[in-house]
């Protein structure tokens, strides 16, 4: 939780029905709060660098730029925001890419809630 209230999330996804799930889910959660969401990797670091989000969850693959760049071009910008991986694809390559370009977290989109 923030210092100053719940977690404070940006979802980053190009499939809006994903999102729309995403934060269904989230939002029955009295700790965690949607403060927007992106459709490509160009979008979340603008939203990052506007909303600063505790934790982005962040697709892998979008188009305009995808979630690994995004990733290390928000992790290079300073921003504190926390960044969790996901993808539908298990491939360990995508977790190392997401790891070493900064995110925190790599999770599979077919998870239990």
């Amino acid at each position: 939780m923030s210092e100053t209230g719940p977690i404070r999330i940006l979802l980053v996804d190009d499939q809006p029905l994903l999102r729309m799930g995403f934060r269904l889910i989230l939002e029955g959660e009295d700790d965690l709060r949607i403060m927007g969401e992106a459709s490509d990797g160009a979008e979340a670091i603008r939203q990052v660098r506007d909303l600063e989000p505790d934790v982005v969850l962040m697709d892998v693959r979008m188009p305009v730029l995808d979630g690994i760049e995004a990733t290390r071009a928000i992790t290079a910008s300073g921003a504190h925001t926390k960044i969790i991986i996901l993808t539908t694809f298990d491939l360990d390559e995508y977790a190392f890419a997401g790891l070493q370009a900064g995110a925190s977290a790599f999770l599979l989109k077919d998870v239990a809630p």
